[in-house]
This record gives structure tokens, sequence and C-alpha cells, in this order.
């Protein structure tokens, strides 16, 4: 049995409108890169310096690693004066490494070949897995051009981050569950390093009787924290430890980050001036409130495309922690409630609706607002409509334990 299910409707199918849509997006991100390097606005500058970006602290945390000097990438200091060094001119604030210790394993395979090489790679290599799951998701070809039209691949990319992996393990973890639940808890299980973004899994699994993949997830979790403190050691992680309250200070109470750069509830409460006690109120209630939703919806009759795609959002609703790349993770449910339009015909709203997260995502660099949030409370929206929140019930009930992922 093949991991990528076979398609389920032809690319035909796919409604013109989304479909110029998003090939323009896709042709735009191709052309994008090439032009931004001869133009000197991705990675080099042009008086031949490194452009300061999230990627040279991933770097310089694994050169750091590589040294035998793993724990002294949480101590901004020091991580800020090789990447003068690395990037050859200073620049404001801090690019701090802030990742659990086993992620050093990515960041040290990454700093064993030269800066500028690293650079360009590492946004191809995880775009792959990314696509993957995307074209096995939508069920078709189109998956292949959605993944590449996603708007937050553009800031993904040219800063270097990491959120085609955490879309890849989270949509994988989706994709697999009903079909491997082995593989689909090994996903999982590497999504630790990023924990944030594993609150709600747990509780899921537990509601839907997944004790497969709990059980291996909890495995995988386990194994990377005994192997990178064999390899880092256990000082790694007590500088990790240390520095979460000041990592919480500096980004959740001082905003050291613009707060239009996060897109969380608590952010946006933030951006408008709110104070930090009404927005961790805010956030706690939308984490509670999503939590609930999840536990109903898992447990309903409602096809598993729908569950799948609930889940992934109200991951993203769950953390105060969010930044635009991570929104990344969008594209999860965007291909499922394709899947599902395609499988059932779209309901007269939802083009529209997709419509509008493409458009929300793409005009962030114009406006530096928490436009990502909005794109996910109108993904939340539309994955309620087709629960039958609304009062039209049209999803359809299947089971877990299918040979593939049906829409």
């Amino acid at each position: 049995m093949t991991l990528l299910v076979p398609p389920t409707a032809n690319i035909r199918a796919v409604p013109s409108s989304l479909m110029m849509v998003c090939f323009a997006l896709a042709v735009l991100h191709v052309a994008f890169f090439p032009a931004a390097w001869l133009g000197h606005w991705w990675i080099i500058d042009d008086k031949g310096l490194g452009i300061p970006t999230d990627f040279v602290n991933v770097w310089s945390a694994g050169k750091l690693a590589l040294q035998g000097h793993a724990a002294q990438a949480w101590d901004w200091t020091i991580q800020k004066n090789l990447q003068i060094v690395i990037l050859g001119q200073s620049y404001p604030g801090n690019f701090a490494w802030h990742y659990p210790p086993p992620f050093l394993f990515v960041a040290a395979l990454l700093a064993s070949v030269p800066y500028v090489a690293a650079y360009m790679a590492w946004p191809l290599i995880s775009f792959v897995p990314f696509a993957l799951v995307m074209r096995g998701l939508v069920g078709n070809s189109f998956g292949w051009i959605l993944a590449a039209a996603f708007p937050v691949v553009l800031v993904n990319a040219l800063i270097g981050q990491n959120g085609f992996l955490t879309a890849a393990l989270i949509g994988g973890t989706l994709y697999l569950m009903p079909i491997r639940p082995v593989l689909s808890g090994i996903c999982l299980g590497l999504l630790s390093y990023k924990p944030q973004y594993g609150i709600l899994f747990p509780l899921v699994l537990i509601v839907a009787q997944q004790w497969t993949v709990f059980v291996t997830a909890a495995i995988v979790a386990v194994l990377m924290a005994i192997a990178s403190c064999a390899v880092f050691g256990v000082d790694a992680w007590l500088a990790w430890w240390q520095w979460l309250p000041m990592a919480s200070q500096a980004f959740l109470s001082e905003g050291r980050a613009p707060w239009g750069k996060m897109q969380s509830i608590f952010a946006t409460v933030r951006y408008f001036d709110g104070t930090e006690h009404f927005a961790w109120i805010c956030q706690w209630t939308m984490t509670a409130l999503v939590a609930c939703a999840l536990v109903a919806l898992w447990r309903s009759r409602v096809r598993y495309s729908i569950k799948a795609a609930g889940l992934a959002t109200g991951t993203l609703l769950a953390t105060p922690y969010l930044f635009l790349y991570d929104v990344m993770v969008l594209a999860i449910p965007v291909a499922l409630m394709v899947r599902v339009g395609l499988a059932s015909g779209f309901r007269r709203y939802e083009l529209p609706a997709l419509g509008l997260i493409l458009a929300l995502l793409f005009v962030y660099p114009l406006v530096g607002a928490p436009t990502g949030f909005a794109a996910t409370l109108a993904m939340a929206t539309m994955i309620a409509g087709r629960a039958g929140v609304f009062g039209k019930d049209m999803a359809q009930p299947d089971s877990h334990r299918l040979p593939q992922l049906q829409a």
C-alpha cells in the first residue's frame, strides 16, 4: 500500500478560479528567488555581506554544536558575536536560538556546509516532504501547485525558517493516522522540536483512542531527548530550560519582536494596545474553547478530513507564540478542505473563503499586522460550516479504519 493515496478527483475538476490564483502564486514564488538573489535582496547584500535573517541563528547554533559548545547556543551574547562574524556585519536586536536540544541535530547538519549553500538548501530540502504531504492530502496533482502557491512559502524561504518542516510533520501525522499509525506517531514525536504545537494532540489522540500514535510519539520524543543528551550533553538541556523564562519575558511580555509579527490572539490583543493580562485571558479562553470544540468534533461522526483540518487549525489557535512562518501549517487544513470540495462539491461561500485566506496571508508583508490570525479564524469558520455547526450538516460519516484517507 502506497503512502500517497490514489487521485480521488481529476485535476480538471479544480475550479478554474482556484487553479488560476494558485498557479499565478506558484509562478511568482518560483520566479522571486532567482530575482532576489541576483538583486541582492536574499542571503547576500550588494556589499557582499550576509543579510541578517532568522537562518543565521540556526547555522550559528549548529556551528557551536559542532565545536562542542552546544549549551552556548542559548547564550544571546555568544550567539550574536558569532553571527556578526558569519554575516560580516552587526544588526539591531538578536536572532536568538530557542529550540529544544534535539533540533541541534538539524542545525549541526546545516552548519556542516558553507552558510550560503546551507541557506539555499534548507528551504528546498524541507519543502519536499511538505509538498508530498500536500499532494497526498489533496488527493491529486493539484496538491503540488497548492503547496508551491501557499503565500507563506515566500516568507518561510526568504528568512530560512522551518515552517515547511512543521507543516509536513503535522500534515504527515494527520494523513498517516488512519492508515499507518506508527509512522503517524513518528511524525508527531519529531514535532516535539516545537513543543508549543503539541498541546492539543494528546487530548485528541485520547478522545479518538489512537493509542498506537500516542505511544509511538511519546517513545520517539523520549528517544530524541536521550540522543540529544548523549551527543550534546545535559548542559544543553539545562541551558534551554534556563532560557525559557527569559524567552517568555522577551517575546510575550516585553514584545521584543513586533506584535504584528506574531499571529495569535494574544499578539493581536497586544497589537491593538491591549494589556498583557487581558491578552492572556483571551488566549487561555481561546485555547479552552478550541480544546472543547475538538473533543466534540473528534467524538462526532463527521468525515475524517474535517476532523483532521480542525485539529491542524486548532493547533495554531491554541498557542500564544506563533510567527507567520509557522502559519505554513494552515496549508494543511486548506488542502483538506480542497479535498472535500473536490469530492463533494464546494459550497457557495467556500471558494471566496479560500481566496480570503490566501489574500490575508499574501498581504502580510505589506501591512505587518496579524493577518495570519484572521486567516486562521476564517479557516476555523469554514471547517465549522462543514461540520454542521451552522445548521446544514453535510459532513458525511466515515471510519478511521480505512485503507486510505477519504474526503
